[in-house]
Protein backbone atom coordinates (compact mmCIF):
# COMPACT_ATOMS: atom_id res chain seq x y z
CA UNK A 1 0.00 0.00 0.00
CA UNK A 2 1.22 3.08 -0.96
CA UNK A 3 1.86 6.52 1.11
CA UNK A 4 -1.78 8.25 1.22
CA UNK A 5 -3.72 5.21 0.30
CA UNK A 6 -6.40 4.11 2.27
CA UNK A 7 -6.99 0.68 3.68
CA UNK A 8 -10.56 -0.75 4.52
CA UNK A 9 -10.07 -4.20 6.53
CA UNK A 10 -13.42 -6.00 6.99
CA UNK A 11 -14.06 -8.92 8.87
CA UNK A 12 -13.91 -9.19 12.80
CA UNK A 13 -11.83 -6.18 14.53
CA UNK A 14 -10.30 -7.48 17.91
CA UNK A 15 -10.19 -4.04 19.35
CA UNK A 16 -10.75 -5.77 23.15
CA UNK A 17 -11.10 -8.70 24.80
CA UNK A 18 -15.49 -7.81 24.54
CA UNK A 19 -15.46 -5.36 21.61
CA UNK A 20 -15.06 -6.61 18.30
CA UNK A 21 -16.12 -4.73 15.28
CA UNK A 22 -16.71 -5.17 11.79
CA UNK A 23 -14.35 -2.88 10.27
CA UNK A 24 -11.73 -0.18 10.17
CA UNK A 25 -10.44 2.29 7.74
CA UNK A 26 -6.27 3.24 7.74
CA UNK A 27 -6.01 6.95 6.95
CA UNK A 28 -3.25 8.61 6.78
CA UNK A 29 -1.04 6.12 9.11
CA UNK A 30 -4.27 5.75 11.53
CA UNK A 31 -6.76 3.89 12.88
CA UNK A 32 -10.48 5.14 11.80
CA UNK A 33 -13.50 3.69 12.60
CA UNK A 34 -15.84 6.38 10.31
CA UNK A 35 -16.19 5.80 6.60
CA UNK A 36 -13.64 7.74 4.39
CA UNK A 37 -14.75 9.72 1.03
CA UNK A 38 -11.34 8.42 -0.58
CA UNK A 39 -11.70 5.11 -2.21
CA UNK A 40 -10.51 2.32 -0.42
CA UNK A 41 -8.39 -0.84 -1.02
CA UNK A 42 -10.25 -3.86 0.88
CA UNK A 43 -9.07 -6.79 3.06
CA UNK A 44 -11.03 -9.38 4.98
CA UNK A 45 -9.92 -11.07 8.06
CA UNK A 46 -9.32 -11.40 12.06
CA UNK A 47 -7.49 -8.01 12.84
CA UNK A 48 -5.57 -7.79 16.30
CA UNK A 49 -3.12 -4.60 17.17
CA UNK A 50 0.07 -5.62 16.56
CA UNK A 51 1.62 -8.43 18.96
CA UNK A 52 3.98 -6.94 21.81
CA UNK A 53 7.13 -9.23 22.52
CA UNK A 54 8.04 -7.53 26.05
CA UNK A 55 11.55 -9.42 26.37
CA UNK A 56 13.61 -9.23 23.54
CA UNK A 57 16.89 -8.39 22.37
CA UNK A 58 17.49 -6.60 19.49
CA UNK A 59 21.36 -5.94 18.64
CA UNK A 60 22.12 -9.30 20.55
CA UNK A 61 23.32 -12.75 20.22
CA UNK A 62 24.99 -15.62 22.34
CA UNK A 63 28.52 -13.53 22.22
CA UNK A 64 27.15 -9.74 22.70
CA UNK A 65 26.42 -6.88 20.66
CA UNK A 66 25.89 -7.91 17.20
CA UNK A 67 26.13 -5.45 14.13
CA UNK A 68 23.46 -3.16 12.07
CA UNK A 69 22.61 -5.58 9.31
CA UNK A 70 22.07 -8.43 11.97
CA UNK A 71 19.95 -6.39 14.33
CA UNK A 72 18.23 -4.97 11.03
CA UNK A 73 17.56 -8.97 10.64
CA UNK A 74 16.38 -9.74 13.40
CA UNK A 75 13.76 -6.86 13.53
CA UNK A 76 12.26 -7.74 10.31
CA UNK A 77 12.08 -11.05 11.62
CA UNK A 78 9.59 -10.08 14.49
CA UNK A 79 7.96 -7.83 12.39
CA UNK A 80 7.51 -10.51 9.96
CA UNK A 81 6.00 -12.56 12.80
CA UNK A 82 3.42 -9.64 13.99
CA UNK A 83 5.21 -8.55 16.46
CA UNK A 84 4.99 -4.51 15.99
CA UNK A 85 6.16 -3.53 19.56
CA UNK A 86 9.38 -4.64 21.60
CA UNK A 87 10.25 -4.63 25.20
CA UNK A 88 13.66 -4.81 24.83
CA UNK A 89 15.02 -6.22 27.95
CA UNK A 90 18.67 -5.48 27.80
CA UNK A 91 20.56 -5.11 25.11
CA UNK A 92 24.54 -4.59 24.66
CA UNK A 93 24.08 -2.22 21.33
CA UNK A 94 23.33 0.96 20.31
CA UNK A 95 19.65 0.57 18.26
CA UNK A 96 18.49 3.95 18.33
CA UNK A 97 19.03 3.80 14.73
CA UNK A 98 15.73 1.58 14.27
CA UNK A 99 13.62 4.32 15.70
CA UNK A 100 14.19 6.40 12.84
CA UNK A 101 12.76 3.08 10.62
CA UNK A 102 9.17 3.39 9.34
CA UNK A 103 9.54 -0.12 8.85
CA UNK A 104 10.70 -1.45 11.64
CA UNK A 105 8.71 -2.17 14.82
CA UNK A 106 8.72 0.24 17.58
CA UNK A 107 11.00 -0.77 20.71
CA UNK A 108 10.86 0.37 24.26
CA UNK A 109 14.04 0.14 25.53
CA UNK A 110 15.45 -1.05 29.03
CA UNK A 111 19.32 -0.07 28.41
CA UNK A 112 22.26 -2.33 28.86
CA UNK A 113 21.61 -5.15 31.74
CA UNK A 114 23.26 -4.48 34.98
CA UNK A 115 24.81 -7.42 36.94
CA UNK A 116 27.24 -8.73 39.63
CA UNK A 117 30.54 -8.68 38.39
CA UNK A 118 31.40 -12.38 36.77
CA UNK A 119 27.70 -13.60 37.52
CA UNK A 120 26.44 -13.03 34.09
CA UNK A 121 26.88 -13.65 30.42
CA UNK A 122 30.07 -12.49 29.34
CA UNK A 123 29.71 -9.16 27.02
CA UNK A 124 26.12 -8.52 27.95
CA UNK A 125 26.10 -6.55 30.74
CA UNK A 126 27.79 -4.06 33.02
CA UNK A 127 29.05 -5.90 35.89
CA UNK A 128 29.54 -3.85 38.90
CA UNK A 129 29.63 -4.45 42.84
CA UNK A 130 26.89 -3.70 44.76
CA UNK A 131 27.71 -0.16 45.72
CA UNK A 132 27.94 1.19 42.41
CA UNK A 133 24.46 -0.48 41.77
CA UNK A 134 22.23 2.72 42.48
CA UNK A 135 24.44 4.79 40.16
CA UNK A 136 24.33 2.57 37.50
CA UNK A 137 20.59 2.10 37.44
CA UNK A 138 20.19 5.97 37.57
CA UNK A 139 21.92 6.14 34.01
CA UNK A 140 20.39 3.17 32.65
CA UNK A 141 16.93 4.67 33.51
CA UNK A 142 17.64 7.94 31.98
CA UNK A 143 19.22 6.17 28.67
CA UNK A 144 16.04 4.14 28.28
CA UNK A 145 12.55 4.27 28.03
CA UNK A 146 10.96 3.85 30.91
CA UNK A 147 12.37 0.58 32.12
CA UNK A 148 15.98 -0.80 33.77
CA UNK A 149 16.94 -4.31 33.42
CA UNK A 150 18.83 -5.84 36.43
CA UNK A 151 20.41 -9.48 36.92
CA UNK A 152 18.75 -10.49 40.12
CA UNK A 153 20.09 -13.77 40.08
CA UNK A 154 22.87 -16.50 38.37
CA UNK A 155 24.85 -19.16 39.48
CA UNK A 156 27.17 -18.59 42.29
CA UNK A 157 30.19 -20.73 40.82
CA UNK A 158 31.52 -21.29 44.58
CA UNK A 159 28.13 -22.39 45.79
CA UNK A 160 27.33 -24.52 42.92
CA UNK A 161 24.26 -23.25 42.56
CA UNK A 162 21.78 -20.40 42.11
CA UNK A 163 22.43 -17.15 44.08
CA UNK A 164 21.22 -14.04 44.67
CA UNK A 165 23.04 -10.91 42.89
CA UNK A 166 22.77 -8.25 45.12
CA UNK A 167 22.00 -7.40 49.04
CA UNK A 168 18.35 -5.98 49.93
CA UNK A 169 19.91 -2.29 51.15
CA UNK A 170 21.61 -2.08 47.45
CA UNK A 171 18.18 -2.91 45.85
CA UNK A 172 16.50 -0.37 47.59
CA UNK A 173 18.68 2.30 47.02
CA UNK A 174 19.03 1.57 43.25
CA UNK A 175 14.92 0.71 42.62
CA UNK A 176 14.26 3.99 44.69
CA UNK A 177 16.52 5.97 42.04
CA UNK A 178 14.69 4.16 38.95
CA UNK A 179 11.58 5.03 39.98
CA UNK A 180 12.72 9.07 40.66
CA UNK A 181 13.88 8.55 37.50
CA UNK A 182 10.60 8.00 35.79
CA UNK A 183 11.55 4.49 35.30
CA UNK A 184 10.72 0.88 36.47
CA UNK A 185 12.27 -1.79 37.32
CA UNK A 186 12.59 -5.65 35.82
CA UNK A 187 14.96 -8.34 36.90
CA UNK A 188 16.21 -11.75 35.68
CA UNK A 189 15.30 -14.47 38.03
CA UNK A 190 15.47 -17.59 37.66
CA UNK A 191 15.01 -19.29 41.22
CA UNK A 192 13.29 -17.92 44.72
CA UNK A 193 16.15 -16.79 46.21
CA UNK A 194 16.32 -13.42 44.88
CA UNK A 195 12.46 -12.42 45.08
CA UNK A 196 12.03 -11.34 48.64
CA UNK A 197 14.45 -8.71 48.78
CA UNK A 198 13.17 -7.73 45.52
CA UNK A 199 9.84 -7.33 46.11
CA UNK A 200 10.72 -5.57 49.56
CA UNK A 201 12.57 -3.03 47.48
CA UNK A 202 9.49 -2.57 45.54
CA UNK A 203 10.28 -3.84 42.11
CA UNK A 204 8.12 -3.86 38.59
CA UNK A 205 8.68 -7.08 36.79
CA UNK A 206 10.40 -10.28 37.15
CA UNK A 207 11.77 -12.13 34.26
CA UNK A 208 11.26 -15.57 33.90
CA UNK A 209 9.99 -15.84 37.31
CA UNK A 210 10.41 -19.60 37.42
CA UNK A 211 11.10 -19.94 41.45
CA UNK A 212 7.69 -18.16 42.27
CA UNK A 213 6.48 -20.46 45.51
CA UNK A 214 2.90 -20.07 46.82
CA UNK A 215 4.70 -18.56 50.07
CA UNK A 216 5.70 -15.18 47.49
CA UNK A 217 2.51 -15.43 44.82
CA UNK A 218 -0.18 -13.60 46.80
CA UNK A 219 2.93 -10.89 47.61
CA UNK A 220 3.20 -10.57 43.58
CA UNK A 221 -0.62 -10.20 43.30
CA UNK A 222 -1.18 -7.76 45.91
CA UNK A 223 1.40 -5.39 44.81
CA UNK A 224 0.88 -5.67 41.25
CA UNK A 225 4.01 -7.02 40.14
CA UNK A 226 4.12 -8.56 36.47
CA UNK A 227 5.92 -11.83 35.39
CA UNK A 228 6.54 -12.24 32.00
CA UNK A 229 7.73 -16.10 32.06
CA UNK A 230 9.44 -16.12 28.42
CA UNK A 231 8.26 -20.75 28.32
CA UNK A 232 9.70 -20.69 24.89
CA UNK A 233 13.22 -20.37 27.30
CA UNK A 234 12.41 -22.15 29.92
CA UNK A 235 12.31 -25.24 27.42
CA UNK A 236 15.98 -25.06 26.90
CA UNK A 237 16.73 -25.44 31.02
CA UNK A 238 17.33 -29.58 30.54
CA UNK A 239 19.42 -29.14 27.55
CA UNK A 240 21.21 -26.53 29.99
CA UNK A 241 20.81 -28.98 33.06
CA UNK A 242 22.75 -31.46 30.75
CA UNK A 243 25.89 -29.13 29.84
CA UNK A 244 26.25 -28.36 33.04
CA UNK A 245 25.72 -31.50 35.42
CA UNK A 246 29.30 -32.76 35.43
CA UNK A 247 30.18 -29.62 36.85
CA UNK A 248 27.85 -27.92 38.68
CA UNK A 249 25.01 -31.44 40.00
CA UNK A 250 23.09 -29.15 42.28
CA UNK A 251 22.48 -26.29 39.49
CA UNK A 252 21.53 -28.62 37.21
CA UNK A 253 19.44 -30.32 39.19
CA UNK A 254 18.02 -27.29 40.27
CA UNK A 255 17.04 -26.11 36.89
CA UNK A 256 15.48 -29.24 36.23
CA UNK A 257 13.09 -28.83 38.74
CA UNK A 258 12.30 -25.20 37.64
CA UNK A 259 11.57 -26.58 34.07
CA UNK A 260 9.11 -29.38 35.66
CA UNK A 261 6.88 -26.86 37.69
CA UNK A 262 7.17 -24.47 35.30
CA UNK A 263 3.52 -24.39 33.70
CA UNK A 264 2.27 -24.57 37.07
CA UNK A 265 4.35 -22.05 38.58
CA UNK A 266 2.69 -19.67 35.29
CA UNK A 267 -0.96 -21.02 36.65
CA UNK A 268 -0.49 -20.19 40.17
CA UNK A 269 0.58 -16.88 39.29
CA UNK A 270 -2.10 -16.51 36.61
CA UNK A 271 -5.06 -17.58 39.05
CA UNK A 272 -3.56 -15.34 42.05
CA UNK A 273 -4.26 -12.32 39.89
CA UNK A 274 -0.45 -12.13 38.85
CA UNK A 275 -0.23 -10.06 35.40
CA UNK A 276 0.97 -11.81 32.83
CA UNK A 277 2.20 -11.22 29.54
CA UNK A 278 4.59 -12.66 26.66
CA UNK A 279 8.07 -12.38 26.24
CA UNK A 280 10.36 -14.89 24.07
CA UNK A 281 13.55 -14.15 25.06
CA UNK A 282 14.31 -13.76 21.45
CA UNK A 283 18.33 -12.62 20.64
CA UNK A 284 20.67 -14.50 23.25
CA UNK A 285 20.47 -17.75 22.13
CA UNK A 286 16.96 -17.99 21.13
CA UNK A 287 15.63 -17.11 17.20
CA UNK A 288 13.22 -14.21 16.64
CA UNK A 289 9.84 -14.32 15.84
CA UNK A 290 8.73 -16.91 18.26
CA UNK A 291 6.09 -14.66 19.84
CA UNK A 292 3.15 -17.52 18.43
CA UNK A 293 4.90 -20.01 20.02
CA UNK A 294 5.13 -18.04 23.39
CA UNK A 295 1.22 -17.35 23.26
CA UNK A 296 0.70 -21.00 22.75
CA UNK A 297 3.01 -21.69 25.72
CA UNK A 298 0.57 -19.79 27.51
CA UNK A 299 -2.16 -21.74 26.85
CA UNK A 300 -0.77 -24.91 28.29
CA UNK A 301 -0.10 -23.31 31.48
CA UNK A 302 -3.48 -23.03 31.92
CA UNK A 303 -4.58 -18.98 30.55
CA UNK A 304 -7.71 -19.23 28.00
CA UNK A 305 -7.13 -18.37 24.30
CA UNK A 306 -8.55 -14.49 24.88
CA UNK A 307 -6.23 -14.69 28.22
CA UNK A 308 -3.24 -15.55 26.40
CA UNK A 309 -3.85 -12.86 23.21
CA UNK A 310 -4.54 -10.40 25.69
CA UNK A 311 -0.75 -10.84 27.09
CA UNK A 312 0.54 -10.09 23.50
CA UNK A 313 -1.74 -7.50 22.57
CA UNK A 314 -4.58 -5.55 24.72
CA UNK A 315 -3.22 -6.05 28.26
CA UNK A 316 0.45 -5.57 26.94
CA UNK A 317 -0.04 -2.67 25.11
CA UNK A 318 -1.90 -1.03 28.00
CA UNK A 319 0.79 -1.97 30.38
CA UNK A 320 3.29 -0.67 28.43
CA UNK A 321 1.53 2.50 27.59
CA UNK A 322 1.12 2.41 23.84
CA UNK A 323 -2.09 2.40 22.11
CA UNK A 324 -4.12 -0.23 20.29
CA UNK A 325 -6.65 -0.15 17.70
CA UNK A 326 -7.93 3.21 19.21
CA UNK A 327 -9.95 5.75 17.06
CA UNK A 328 -6.92 8.22 15.85
CA UNK A 329 -4.21 5.69 16.91
CA UNK A 330 -0.99 4.74 15.02
CA UNK A 331 -2.58 1.88 12.31
CA UNK A 332 0.28 -1.01 13.98
CA UNK A 333 -1.77 -3.99 13.23
CA UNK A 334 -1.79 -7.66 12.01
CA UNK A 335 -4.53 -9.59 10.18
CA UNK A 336 -5.23 -13.53 10.25
CA UNK A 337 -7.26 -15.34 8.48
CA UNK A 338 -9.17 -17.35 11.16
CA UNK A 339 -10.22 -16.34 14.49
CA UNK A 340 -7.32 -16.56 16.88
CA UNK A 341 -9.66 -16.77 20.02
CA UNK A 342 -10.63 -20.01 18.38
CA UNK A 343 -6.85 -20.91 18.31
CA UNK A 344 -4.11 -19.10 19.25
CA UNK A 345 -1.71 -20.75 16.55
CA UNK A 346 -3.63 -19.12 13.95
CA UNK A 347 -0.96 -16.20 14.92
CA UNK A 348 2.07 -18.31 13.61
CA UNK A 349 0.24 -17.06 9.88
CA UNK A 350 -0.56 -13.35 9.66
CA UNK A 351 -2.10 -12.68 5.93
CA UNK A 352 -1.10 -9.13 6.62
CA UNK A 353 1.28 -6.69 8.84
CA UNK A 354 0.46 -3.13 8.94
CA UNK A 355 2.99 -1.00 10.70
CA UNK A 356 3.01 2.59 11.09
CA UNK A 357 0.07 2.91 8.49
CA UNK A 358 1.55 1.07 5.91
CA UNK A 359 1.45 -2.90 4.37
CA UNK A 360 4.95 -4.20 5.22
CA UNK A 361 4.24 -7.84 4.75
Amino acid sequence: MSDGAVLHVKGRVLVGPEDVRDELWVVDGRVTYHRPAAEARTVRGWVLPGLVDAHCHVGLDAHGAVDAETSERQAVTDRDAGTLLIRDAGSAADTRWIDDREDLPRIIRAGRHIARTRRYIRNYAHEIEPGDLAAYVREEARRGDGWVKLVGDWIDRDRGDLAACWPGDALEEAIAAAHEEGARVTAHCFAAESLPDLLAAGIDCVEHATGLTEELIPAFAERGVAIVPTLVNIATFPKLAAGGESKFPAWSAHMRRLHERRYDTVAAAHDAGVPVYVGTDAGGSLAHGLVADEVAELTRAGLSAVEALSATTWGAREWLGRPGLDEGAPADLVVYAEDPRADVRVLADPQLVVLRGRIVR
